[in-house]
């Protein structure tokens, strides 16, 4: 089967993707789906590959108690701000919604749901096109914008007796409610955000034990983006440009004393037990050698980067991350990396999708007579 072609493929429809399809959309790339035969060799295309099947990105898989006040910032798209919202509303209802409307206010070509199976390239002129091939056919590109974010690679520490283990292990992915735990004794694993706001809620109803690797640093003061984000963005740009994979957020931001968090500590329930050592049937040994029988496990441990798709091009340094350009793949800059490293937040998603596009489109402009040798495809 032929693949359908596009000047610019992207990888995923979350708050990175559709920065990304926004300014190539105002930089005059125009919809992929509707290119004709006839169209001119030297049109710039774009589609926006997504894998779930409505709009929302990972907001949409959230938890039901994850409410519009309580979330971690969300920050408007470009060129259309969040409307006001309840706050009391689910954010996996109210970021959705507001998601599906910027698409049909911009018009974007998304094609969902699609998965991305792998990317390759066409054949060995490192200028050459790439080819994306998925569940529903295959597309060849000059460029691909990878914007898979990381909803889709949950990190579970590999701790022995995790395969033995006969209570319910569920990821932070996978958590609907505290109602599923009432009158369990469950320990909930990790030192972030997620971990802290889980636990208040999950000992609610249950027993709670909470286990981190590491001691967990609260700040004495109130995070700001002026601030404190600047110089995280900036550490976490340090190690992406060096090719060292991301490490957890909070490792960088340290852990905010919010209103969950304070009320937890209020209740007697923040306090941290040094990680444990394996998995029983029903118990874990703790760093002591020691057993503590627990009914359920509740894997608050973050996520990696989703890149699987794209480990057949050799991204990768020997420091186990992708070594950046900016967005660009230092080992193949015709990949852009957006919602990776610093830019896995809302405001340094849209960030990066702007700076990828700039990229793109001086990459573009660069091949000078490239459209005339029918080297840019529609």
């Amino acid at each position: 089967m032929s693949a359908r072609n596009a000047t610019v493929v992207v990888v995923g429809g979350g708050q990175a993707g559709l920065s990304a399809a926004h300014h190539l959309r105002r930089r005059g790339f125009t919809s992929a789906l509707d290119a004709r035969p006839t169209d001119a060799p030297g049109d710039r295309t774009f589609v926006v590959l997504d894998a779930d099947r409505a709009p929302g990105g990972a907001w949409q898989h959230r938890w039901e108690s994850l409410r519009m006040a309580t979330v971690n910032g969300i920050f408007d798209l470009p060129g259309m701000p969040l409307p006001p919202v309840d706050p009391g509303e689910p954010s996996r209802l109210a970021v959705p919604r507001y998601f599906a409307a910027y698409e049909a206010a911009e018009g974007l070509p998304i094609v969902r749901p699609v998965h991305v199976d792998r990317v390759r390239a066409v054949d060995d002129d490192p200028d050459g096109d790439l080819r994306v091939d998925t569940t529903a056919g295959a597309w060849e590109a000059r460029v691909v914008i990878n914007a898979t974010g990381t909803w889709n690679a949950p990190r579970i520490p590999d701790l022995p007796g995790r395969d033995v283990f006969t209570g319910r292990q569920l990821h932070t992915r996978d958590y609907v409610s505290a109602d599923e735990f009432a009158g369990l004794r469950v320990a909930v694993v990790g030192g972030g955000i997620s971990a802290v706001q889980l636990l208040d809620e999950i000992s609610r109803v249950a027993t709670t034990l909470w286990y981190t690797r590491r001691e967990p640093v609260f700040l004495d003061h109130d995070f700001t983006q002026s601030l404190d984000g600047v110089d995280v963005e900036r550490r976490v740009a340090a190690d992406a440009a060096a090719g060292r994979e991301p490490a957890s957020i909070v490792s960088y931001t340290g852990l905010g004393l919010t209103s969950y968090a304070v009320e937890a500590r209020r209740r007697g329930v923040l306090v941290r037990r040094p990680m444990f050592a394996a998995l029983g049937a029903r118990h874990v040994i703790e760093s002591d050698g020691s057993s503590t029988s627990v009914d359920a496990v509740v894997w608050a441990t973050g996520f990696r980067a989703d890149l699987r798709h794209l480990d057949g091009l050799g991204l990768r340094g020997p420091l186990g991350g992708v070594p950046l350009d900016g967005t660009a793949a230092r080992l193949d800059p015709r990949v852009h990396l957006i919602g990776y490293g610093p830019s896995q937040s809302t405001v340094g998603a849209n960030r990066a999708g702007r700076a990828a596009v700039t990229a793109v489109a001086r990459r573009l402009a660069d091949e000078g007579g490239a459209a005339d040798s029918g080297g840019v495809r529609n």
